[in-house]
């Protein structure tokens, strides 16, 4: 599975276990726009990081955090190089 493939099944699994109205997924999308909170994105990161073997947000130098959910797949493409 994908980097890209694998955050969008966890966005999309996580909205519906939370009983979130998931925004649709595209590229220019606004994370903050998406329709998940903060818990959502705790929990993605969290799952993202059993399935990927990398949590960029801990691995990174990076200070600069993803806007858009493009900016969000970048950011797990990137780590797990």
């Amino acid at each position: 599975m994908s980097v890209r493939s694998a955050v969008l099944s966890q966005f999309k699994q996580v909205a519906q276990e939370q009983n979130k109205k998931l925004a649709p997924l595209s590229d220019d999308l606004p994370l903050s726009e998406s329709g998940l909170d903060s818990l959502c994105f705790a929990i993605i990161v969290t799952r993202l990081e059993d399935a990927l073997g990398v949590d960029p947000f801990t691995s990174t130098e990076q200070t600069e955090f993803p806007v858009t959910l493009a900016d969000f797949i970048r950011f797990y493409e990137d780590a797990a190089k």
